[in-house]
């Protein structure tokens, strides 16, 4: 049984964690490039917690221009045991309002020009992504969330799409075809690198807008997005806050789901045949079974 390391990507509006005591700033470097920050370092309810402003102090970097290997990559060298994703997102059904909360089950990944496996050529692996998020994290989210904000929804797919611009009416009429929940730019390959490092992930999806397939409603704009943003940052704050209480009275055991053993049995690369150079860029996503 290992203690408590929760990890925080905050996304649009969130760049900072209220009440973490002992925070620090501290640059943690990556064999995969820069990463979107620092990481901010402290203690919150008695939990250790690392904190990463997903696009940088100040929204420096677009969906597509963020470094999501070295981002994943320096959570886990930090020692964090689990990452929860705070994402602002659009809406794709009636009764997801803005302003509401959905703790995100499945994704249909539509990003085309990033990187998303840590693995390749020299050292190959698969994993598997048939249940994306973490069964325990998601769970503390949502009963933490529906005391909390009220209007939150339990399960849903999130489409991520490339970006930066926002959907075609008829791509927003698509992806509701698909039965699609909220629509965002940056929960993938964020889900699939988090799980091909055996961190437990979860996504609390903060709805914006209702993106543009509500023709009698103007389509969505940065304006209306900034006017919801900043009071979902405030709730998404203290929706930290109270899972942090919860993760501070719940002992860690094993993953139930077996998300950090996930890569037991998912290199497939002979040890004879792997590039000595990706295993030592792979130290801290892989070195638990590379060193065995």
């Amino acid at each position: 049984m290992s203690k408590w390391v929760l990890g925080i990507i905050g996304g649009s509006g969130l760049y900072q964690i209220p009440g973490i005591e002992g925070g620090r700033w501290e640059t943690i470097t990556s064999p995969w490039g820069v990463p979107s920050d620092q990481v901010y370092r402290g203690k919150l309810h008695g939990v250790d917690l690392v904190f990463l402003p997903r696009h940088g102090r100040g929204h420096r970097l677009g969906p597509t221009q963020l470094n999501y290997r070295a981002n994943i990559d320096v959570m886990k060298q930090a020692g964090c045991t689990d990452l929860l994703s705070l994402s602002a997102c659009g809406s794709l059904k009636e009764e997801f309002a803005p302003g509401d909360f959905v703790i995100v089950d499945q994704f249909i990944d539509r990003t085309f020009a990033r990187e998303k496996s840590f693995f390749g050529e020299g050292v190959v692996a698969h994993v598997s992504m048939a249940h994306p998020v973490s069964s325990r994290l998601a769970g503390f989210a949502a009963e933490e969330s529906a005391a909390l904000v009220g209007r939150t929804h339990t399960g849903g797919t999130y489409l991520a799409m490339e970006g930066p611009q926002f959907s075609s009416l008829a791509e927003s009429k698509l992806y509701r075809s698909w039965d699609c929940a909220v629509i965002g730019m940056t929960n993938m390959p964020e889900a699939k690198l988090a799980r091909e490092a055996e961190l437990p992930y979860a996504t609390v999806a903060m709805v914006t807008d209702y993106d543009c397939w509500r023709e009698e409603v103007a389509a969505v704009s940065v304006t209306d997005v900034l006017k919801v943003l900043h009071g979902n940052a405030d709730r998404a704050g203290a929706l930290v806050s109270r899972i942090a209480q919860r993760v501070a009275a719940s002992p860690r055991t094993p993953d139930p789901d077996g998300i950090d053993t996930c890569l037991d049995h998912a290199i497939i690369t002979a040890p004879q045949c792997r590039d000595l150079a990706l295993v030592k860029k792979l130290e801290a996503v892989a070195g638990r079974v590379l060193r065995t």
